[in-house]
């Protein structure tokens, strides 16, 4: 029987030879992650089942990302919780505030190996899948599950495959290709299925690129994005991988639900308008929108290839004095390598702010807060309404290119322009 990548995986993880779309397996998990925020309430949980110990304490990942440093009482009781839990429990791979992003973290540390199955709980879990790898956001009462068996049900998803071709323009990133995309299928284009990213246009997109589109795969409902581990798959994790892996692919006859091809070589600069990740505009049609705010950071894009194209543009440039800059690097190595190429430098002579690694701005919860009728680029993941603060505040989503140059000139603006 023919299967997908996604498939395949499910059926290593179920211990079966073939498993097809529709039904439920019980899966071994090889990786799980929770975060300050979750991490709490998956401990909670745990507690209440009686268990005494988790299932593997070196499958484990913590990583504190969202109220890093705390800006709060209870944000810092969250923190206590996670490291006596990690001291309790003897969890080896326990990232407190400073280390970074969880959806950095986790690839960056080699966690995230071609062929395995890793769950988060978190919804942009599926980021992984850049990688070869199945990963997908889970809630609180399946975590707690998980770290009591190492196991949990799924429903195998159907996929839907995405074949580009081409190479994208100059100051054209993935992020402009995933909104493209999303704008296409709609917010529940991909609801409960596996997007399987395929083509030859995936040679000319960096793993920084892939980690971008897979990341928000989830804003098209998709269980997880995953794309077929390549040459740049394998350099990126020579050094890295915490265990050995073996790729899986697809085989040609396999099935797909719905296939849809991209020629990127002409894709112009794309931009969600609020209060939806699918109300997707090319650049040139959204119009002169003043902003308050912008903000290059989040698991989406704060990786070392955004931050090098934003200071491209930066380069001996103001920001606008009625805009505020905020990068958050997504990672303590990203931020030391900035640190070394002079990015940072870079950022703060344009008038940026320079925050730690963590997912800041993005989830409105800390540094960035958005003030009724503020208006932000972001190249943050989401831009429902309250996202980043107040209800009465618009979020625009964008490249980091684009970012860059509306912050300088005070408007949302075409990088290419810039």
């Amino acid at each position: 029987m023919a299967m997908t990548i996604t498939e395949k995986i499910f059926a290593r993880a179920a211990g079966r030879d073939e498993v097809s779309p529709g039904e439920i397996v019980e899966a071994r998990i090889d990786v799980a992650m929770i975060h300050d925020l979750t991490g709490p309430l998956v401990i909670h949980t745990f507690r209440e089942t009686g268990a005494e110990r988790v299932w593997d304490p070196e499958r484990i990942v913590i990583v504190g990302d969202h109220q890093v440093p705390a800006n709060s009482v209870e944000a810092a009781l969250n923190h206590i919780t996670l490291r006596k839990f990690a001291s309790e429990q003897g969890i080896k791979y326990f990232y407190d505030i400073f280390e970074g992003i969880c959806h950095q973290v986790v690839p960056e540390k080699g966690f995230a190996l071609p062929g395995s199955l890793i769950v988060g709980a978190d919804s942009h879990t599926t980021t992984y899948g850049a990688l070869g790898c199945v990963s997908a956001g889970v809630g609180a009462s399946d975590m707690a599950s998980v770290f009591v068996t190492g196991k949990l049900w799924f429903r195998v998803p159907e996929s839907i495959k995405i074949v580009l071709d081409g190479k994208l323009p100059e100051r054209v990133m993935t992020k402009d290709l995933i909104l493209k995309i999303i704008g296409d299928l709609g917010a529940d284009g991909a609801n409960y299925c596996a997007v399987e990213f395929a083509g030859d246009g995936l040679s000319n997109i960096s793993v920084d690129g892939r980690l971008t589109m897979c990341n928000m795969g989830v804003e098209m409902g998709a269980k997880n994005a995953i794309i077929p581990p390549d040459e740049l798959t394998r350099r990126y994790l020579e050094g890295r991988a915490k265990w050995s892996y073996t790729p899986v692919y697809s085989d040609p006859d396999a099935e797909y639900k719905e296939v849809h091809e991209y020629d990127i070589s002409g894709l112009e600069p794309q931009v969600a308008c609020p209060h939806s990740v699918d109300n997707v505009k090319p650049i040139s049609e959204v119009g002169e929108v003043e902003v308050d705010q912008a903000f290059l950071g989040s698991c989406t894009n704060a990786r070392m290839e955004d931050l090098r194209i934003a200071a491209e543009i930066l380069k001996g440039r103001k920001v606008d004095k009625r805009v505020r800059l905020i990068v958050s690097p997504a990672s303590r190595d990203v931020y030391r390598r900035a640190l070394d190429e002079g990015l940072i430098k870079i950022f703060v002579d344009a008038g940026a702010m320079i925050e730690p690694p963590g997912c800041v701005a993005c989830m409105g919860a800390h540094v960035g807060v958005l003030g009724p009728g503020e208006v932000c680029i972001s190249a943050s993941n989401r831009n429902f309404r309250g996202r980043q603060g107040s209800r009465e505040s618009e979020v625009y989503l964008g490249s980091p290119a684009t970012v860059a140059a509306s912050a300088i000139n005070g408007v949302i603006t075409d990088p290419r322009d810039a």
